[in-house]
């Protein structure tokens, strides 16, 4: 269960140092070759040991507490990782172009055609999500389920079933990630949000697309972050990213124009609301 993190945490260059650390209202920061971010933990225990420690820690050995159940010290190691992994330049290397010329759109737009008519299971209640049960036969799992949800112990039920499964990365922290990957074997599965690490290790462990977050403006985003804010953070300084195992990984069947006309409309309507 531990080999996808200890993968990661081996992947940190062993000379690399923390420059920073911020832990906001919705995101926790870390600052080494670039700026790792991850959401800031709602539940657990909140009191930081490591605090006053962390700035020019090595960033491998904070790297190491992604391990911990103690949920803000993982969220700090998966943060360590993601600074240390999710630079502009290791991510224009991995694309094989410039951040500029990578998709910018949110995760569930880019795949809006993808999931017309087919079981769709998303873990984690994203903004909007109910949205795309106008085109999909939708499922959200949720460890604290708002109306229509399922709570997410009914994952090793659901998820079996499933054509395309999204799962938000800060399942690596809270160490549930590996039995939802195994779980998830038969679909497609797109690790999504900005605590995603933006590498090829994850591929073999299932995933089969990452949607994470490159930080290209770090002060203006350190500042929002510093200031509260949340979803700000894509308008300042943090820009999407989409690295897939395969470019081309068709669905089975092509949707009905039922759905395909409600995608379409779907579409429209969050460009208006963008």
């Amino acid at each position: 269960m531990w080999s996808l993190y200890n993968d990661l945490i081996a992947a940190i260059p062993t000379d690399l140092r923390v420059s920073d650390c911020l832990m906001g209202l919705h995101w926790i920061l870390i600052r080494s070759a670039s700026t790792g971010v991850v959401m800031t933990p709602r539940e657990g225990e909140s009191s930081i040991e490591l605090a006053g420690k962390i700035t020019d820690m090595p960033v491998r050995q904070l790297a190491g507490y992604v391990k911990s159940w103690n949920s803000f010290e993982a969220s700090l190691g998966l943060a360590a990782i993601n600074s240390a992994l999710n630079t502009p330049e290791r991510v224009e290397s991995l694309a094989g172009c410039s951040m500029a010329s990578l998709p910018q759109d949110p995760a569930f737009d880019r795949f809006t055609e993808r999931i017309c008519g087919k079981r769709v299971a998303v873990i984690g209640h994203f903004p909007k999500v109910e949205s795309l049960a106008e085109i999909c036969q939708l499922t959200v799992l949720e460890r604290h389920p708002q109306q229509g949800d399922l709570p997410d112990p009914a994952c090793e039920f659901v998820l079996p079933e499933q054509d395309l499964v999204f799962v938000t990365a800060t399942t690596i922290a809270n160490k549930t990630l590996p039995r939802l990957l195994e779980l998830s074997r038969q679909a497609l599965v797109v690790l999504v949000g900005p605590s995603t690490p933006l590498t090829p290790i994850l591929f073999d462990y299932g995933v089969d697309v990452l949607a994470g977050t490159v930080v290209v403006q770090p002060q203006t985003l350190w500042r929002v972050v510093q200031e509260g804010g949340c979803h700000e953070i894509f308008r300042n300084g943090g820009q999407r990213v989409q690295l897939g195992r395969d470019e081309c990984c068709p669905l089975a069947e092509p949707p009905s124009p039922a759905w395909e006309t409600n995608a379409r409309e779907l579409g429209r309507r969050r460009e208006r609301e963008r």
